[in-house]
């Protein structure tokens, strides 16, 4: 008569990485039973390989009643399980391949099987034999070196020819009870013993974490957090803010420059003065201004003062550096290119000394303005004044010229002595040409009277030589060394050279005043959009803002550090 099994099942979820469920079927069967009745029950190398564990996050809890009635359980089915092995072992392999196949295993999962299989010194001829070989000598493929040690070989797995101990030498097997023939069962009463005492364990660990991890948030979080918050809300000395805005504008306005092309389009947008802008920037937040600052309103001795509190007050002797890296904490300027419009901050610990540094930065910044253009007015001016300085010059030395050669000459206008002498020409011709008439009219009558002939030729020889000498006059030299025509040439020629010399004179004139027009319209200037005024109310410290800032920072700071160390340590165990 075959005695039915009984059996208990157990099962209890874990809470780590390794979580599953773990289930322990227990099975009390006599001596007597047949090896079909094994069939249908949990094998040897099942119980073996399924020790019952409980975990919560900690560690692993093993539950020794449980673990006592898998060993007799499986004392007692191993002779029959052995008898059918030996009976047909290798259908039995095919079978149990089958069965492992059918379980859905992945792939790491039968990777892990074939390394452990070879560490314990098995000749697998496929993945899922290396699963089936580990079960058939007890041991667990896919759990970790503490699973492991869990397992131990039973007395009558050795008789029946199972494989010896293979676990490191450093694991505690689980001895057997005295009589695995006959177990104790374990009772309800010591099951919830068992249970409660786990659970006991579960929360005293948790607790104690719990505790660990507000322990490490107090020390680098909130206390942190805390002292930051005490700075700002007892400590840091308040600062006033003088804000101010400001453009740099061209005196030409849009569409008016001369030059054309790209300056030209960007001439009346906020473009045309980018550089000048970026310029003004840069000398305001140099060292050149801060000196001047403290030479002019002594930022050195506001800021060194005893009501400062210790991280901004400087020492009366610091350094150039030092005092310079606070002139430029204290001072926020920046400049937006799409509206052309430079924001100015000054903070100082009294409302009108910060207006005080503000305006004198203002003041600064419109002197360098003015430099900058005057330096391109003087630069474009340069060439037109020289050419009109150098065509006033040469006009005066042709004026010198004409009036030296008119004293040296003694010619007034060589026009009018010309003009002169060919109307005595003229004159003395017309008078040579009447006695010729006259001469003729004489000699025409039968008797002409010689004393009047004589007068008439004595009258036109006169007329012609005085006629020749006239003539020679404008051409030949005379006694003083130039004739009328060379005295003319070099009038006019010094008259020539005169009035080119002033009609150059006229053009460098007009150039000099277009460039003193165009040098107008590059005129820079400072157009005030917000002018300086004395706050009433400290702007800073932002006492809350940057509280909750450092607790976000220190926060962030500490969960980084701690998920770097837990992947770490999860890349270290495993």
């Amino acid at each position: 008569m075959t005695t039915k099994p009984k059996v208990r099942k157990f099962r209890i979820r874990r809470n780590d990485g390794m979580r599953g469920l773990i289930e322990d079927d227990v099975a009390q069967t006599p001596a007597t039973a047949t090896p079909r009745v094994a069939e249908h029950a949990p094998t040897a190398e099942e119980l073996m390989a399924t020790p019952t564990h409980i975990e919560d996050g900690f560690g692993d809890l093993a539950m020794p009643g449980s673990v006592a009635a898998a060993q007799a359980a499986a004392t007692t089915l191993a002779q029959a399980q052995a008898e059918q092995h030996a009976a047909n072992p290798a259908e039995q392999a095919e079978r149990d391949i089958a069965a492992i196949r059918a379980e859905g295993l992945t792939g790491r999962q039968l990777r892990m099987a074939r390394r452990v299989a070879q560490k314990n010194g098995l000749s697998p001829t496929s993945d899922f034999d290396a699963v089936r070989l580990l079960r058939a000598r007890g041991l667990d493929p896919f759990a970790t070196s503490n699973m492991l040690d869990m397992v131990v070989p039973t007395a009558r797995g050795e008789e029946a020819g199972a494989a010896p101990n293979t676990l490191p030498a450093t694991t505690r097997p689980i001895q057997p009870p005295a009589n695995p023939a006959a177990p104790r069962p374990l009772g309800n009463d010591d099951r919830a013993a068992e249970i409660m005492k786990i659970q006991r364990d579960i929360a005293r660990r948790r607790r104690r974490r719990l505790v660990l991890l507000a322990t490490r948030l107090s020390l680098f979080v909130l206390l942190p957090t805390l002292l930051v918050a005490f700075y700002y809300y007892r400590v840091a000395t308040p600062l006033y803010a003088t804000n101010t805005e400001f453009v740099i504008q061209k005196a030409e306005s849009g569409g008016t420059s001369a030059g054309g092309g790209l300056g030209g389009l960007l001439g009346g947008s906020s473009f045309a003065t980018v550089q000048e802008s970026i310029v003004v920037q840069s000398y305001l937040e140099s060292r050149e201004a801060m000196l001047r600052l403290d030479e002019e309103l002594s930022f050195r001795a506001h800021f060194s003062a005893a009501h400062m509190d210790p991280l901004i007050r400087l020492e009366p002797d610091a350094a150039i550096e030092s005092v310079y890296s606070t002139y430029r904490n204290q001072l926020t300027i920046g400049y937006d290119p799409t509206e052309g419009v430079i924001k100015l901050e000054m903070l100082a610990s009294d409302p009108f000394t910060s207006q005080a540094f503000s305006e004198a930065l203002i003041r600064y910044a419109e002197e360098r303005v003015d430099q900058m253009s005057q330096r391109l007015r003087e630069d474009q001016m340069a060439g037109a004044r020289e050419s009109y300085e150098d065509a006033e010059r040469r006009v005066s030395e042709a004026q010198a010229r004409v009036l030296e050669l008119q004293e040296r000459r003694g010619v007034l206008s060589a026009d009018a002595e010309v003009s002169a002498v060919f109307s005595q020409i003229a004159t003395f011709e017309l008078e040579a040409q009447q006695e010729r008439l006259r001469l003729a009219e004489i000699m025409a009558a039968r008797s002409p009277n010689a004393t009047r002939v004589e007068i008439a030729q004595n009258n036109i020889a006169r007329l012609e030589t005085l006629i020749a000498q006239l003539r020679s006059s404008l051409t030949e030299t005379q006694t003083d060394g130039a004739s009328l025509a060379r005295i003319q040439s070099e009038l006019v020629i010094a008259q020539a050279d005169l009035e080119t010399r002033q009609m150059m004179l006229a053009q460098a004139l007009q150039q000099l005043e277009t460039a003193r027009i165009e040098a107008n319209r590059q005129t820079l200037y400072l157009s005030m959009g917000v002018f300086p005024v004395p706050p009433d109310r400290a702007a800073y410290p932002r006492a809350f803002e940057n509280t909750l800032l450092a607790f976000l920072v220190f926060s962030g700071i500490y969960l980084m550090v701690s998920m770097t160390a837990s992947i770490l340590r999860e890349q270290v165990s495993s």
